[in-house]
């Protein structure tokens, strides 16, 4: 059915597009020598009241009526649609201004308003279909919010995101075509309206003035002569009918639109850059995420070239802060500064991907399925450094081969759903490479992997940090990926940094029960025959930490000091800090 639809109009769309063309007479020339007469050989369809041919009059008409009706829809397109999009990525004041207005709209009486704007437009059709446009965008622009709330969701807009792909990129790019199965219903279905409102008019005599044609104004001029000759409503009527009978059917017909916010910033004057030579420095960061302080006084610093670990079970906030270093999330209280700028003062969008970049732990759910994995790669290289499309190309083959990536012209051409779960993880580690970063966020890059793939990637990140010069913040749960490449490492447990120092100095002489617990729950450390230790207990919800040491609940050291006040971070010895009343004499008992 779909393709006898495009068939019919595909049909009345050329045979309009090409009246001068095809058309037997000029729409407007007289034969009174026949009058209303029905179908012959010199007037295929017949002729009207003044021997006008009816086949050239409706090819003709057809221009009018059908661009009429593409305006309509064109409108929609723009302002339902664009909207529509803008409000279900955007989110907040956007989304409740959208949400608003849609149904301010929705309220209105679409027919009642439209007469008003033919009463305000007069003869300008066009005009009158842009206002019908407006008018119908509510209904098609809450539909696409709808659709678009469940996109923005997907790990690879976040990725996008991250990779430092403009919002108009992203939408145009990776929502829009995720979203074109509902576009592309309400399209055709308001497309077939648009012709019968037009037509509507046209027959109430608005518009188009005679002699030029319309398909309304021949259905009204055949209705007042229906007495004396009815086939002259057949041509008319049974070619708006099918218009609008295919438009229906093509809306009906489901479409492939392959299965299925900006956030908030606190704007503050630049703060003065601590008198450090580190890349980045995190200075009593918190972070609030929907009234509740989730990230507690952080502070860390990065060194230019050098891999530092993030460690601490799922929860713990390693993610958040990783984010907020983007810019992701809002800083609440604290500085960070990269490379002397104030983050909290300065726009992300100009360092994501090109000063700061990040891999994240599922490279499958980070890629678009709609794009191959050398479209990705490309995409940003042309982003961050311009160039022609086939540059850009060339580039990205670079980029996968540099990866480590076999065969890099083949991998470049297949889709994510055609790569392994490791080539998805150097295919993303590419993307985060195409604007040359000075640091490389890697958020959990190996969890999703085997344990062969996970040393390969960890090899891979070392190489890349030694050969460009880049830092790396590890954010992992696991201690031995965290040896295997970062030199320093810092404990995170319940939003807090609760031990810092040289990762083998840490793994050697833990001075926090929470990184000696993390340490005797390696899987390398168990021994044949004996269960692998735990940590009883679950990292607090950011609303149920006790006052005093959070990991109070679950340590087996704990005073009653631990639990009435928090615990500043202590420096029993140089390099190595910990937030634990007990470090000497945790080291001292192991």
């Amino acid at each position: 059915m779909k393709r006898l639809a495009l068939a019919v109009l595909a049909v009345l769309g050329l045979g309009s597009l090409a009246a001068p063309l095809l058309a037997p007479y000029d729409p407007a020339a007289t034969d009174l020598d026949h009058v209303l007469s029905g179908p012959t050989g010199a007037h295929l369809l017949g002729t009207d009241a003044l021997g006008r041919d009816v086949l050239s009059r409706l090819m003709y008409g057809g221009r009018i009526s059908i661009a009429h009706a593409a305006v309509a829809v064109l409108t929609v397109l723009v302002a339902g649609v664009g909207s529509g999009l803008a409000a279900g990525y955007l989110g907040g004041r956007a989304d409740r201004v959208f949400t608003w207005v849609a149904d301010l709209m929705l309220a209105i009486p679409v027919i009642v308003t439209l007469l008003a704007v033919v009463a305000i437009a007069g003869d300008d059709q066009v005009l009158v279909m842009v206002g019908l446009g407006v008018l119908m965008s509510p209904g098609p622009a809450r539909l696409v919010r709808g659709a678009t709330l469940a996109v923005r969701k997907e790990l690879y807009v976040a990725a996008a995101r991250v990779s430092g792909l403009p919002t108009r990129h992203i939408l145009l790019r990776h929502v829009l075509p995720r979203v074109r199965g509902p576009v592309l219903v309400q399209g055709s279905l308001l497309a077939g309206g648009a012709l019968m409102i037009d037509a509507g008019l046209s027959y109430l005599g608005f518009g188009a003035q005679p002699p030029t044609p319309t398909w309304g104004s021949m259905i009204a001029e055949a209705a007042s002569l229906i007495d004396r000759q009815p086939w002259l409503l057949v041509p008319p009527g049974a070619v708006l009918g099918l218009a609008i009978l295919a438009f229906g059917l093509l809306g009906t017909t489901p479409h492939d639109s392959r299965p299925l916010t900006s956030p908030a910033r606190v704007t503050r004057a630049a703060r003065p850059a601590p008198q450090s030579s580190a890349l980045l420095t995190v200075r009593d960061a918190s972070i609030t995420l929907n009234g509740v302080t989730v990230v507690e006084r952080v502070s860390l610093d990065i060194e230019p070239g050098e891999a530092v670990g993030l460690v601490g079970e799922s929860g713990c906030g390693k993610t958040v802060t990783g984010r907020a270093i983007l810019g992701l999330h809002a800083l609440g209280d604290g500085s960070m500064h990269f490379g002397g700028l104030d983050l909290a003062a300065t726009d992300p969008k100009t360092l994501r991907g090109s000063q700061i970049a990040m891999i994240s732990q599922d490279p499958m759910a980070s890629l678009d399925p709609l794009f191959t994995a050398g479209q990705h790669v490309a995409e940003l290289v042309r982003r961050h450094h311009g160039g022609t499309r086939k540059h850009a190309r060339a580039r990205a083959v670079d980029l996968l081969r540099e990866v480590g990536l076999p065969d890099p012209e083949r991998v470049a051409r297949r889709y994510p759903h055609e790569l392994s779960g490791g080539m998805a993880q150097r295919v993303g580690i590419a993307m985060a490479l195409a604007g040359r970063p000075r640091l490389l966020i890697a958020d959990e890059p190996t969890s999703a992997l085997d344990v062969t793939v996970r040393t390969e990637v960890l090899d891979l990140l070392h190489r890349l940090q030694t050969e460009r010069d880049m830092a790396i913040l590890l954010i992992s749960h696991d201690l031995d990926e965290v040896a295997h490449l970062c030199t320093r490492t810092y404990v995170m447990y319940a939003g807090q940094i609760v031990e810092t120092g040289a990762t083998a100095d840490l793994l050697d002489r833990p001075l926090h029960p929470y990184t000696t617990a993390l340490i005797d729950a390696m899987p390398r450390r168990a021994r044949p025959g004996q269960r692998l230790a735990a940590i009883p207990g679950t990292v607090p919800a950011p609303a149920e930490r006790t006052r005093g040491c959070h990991f109070t609940p679950r340590c087996s050291h704990a005073r009653d000091e631990c639990r009435t006040e928090p615990i500043p971070m202590l420096v029993p010895a140089p390099g190595h800090e910990t937030r634990c009343v007990l470090g000497d004499d945790l080291a001292d008992r192991r």
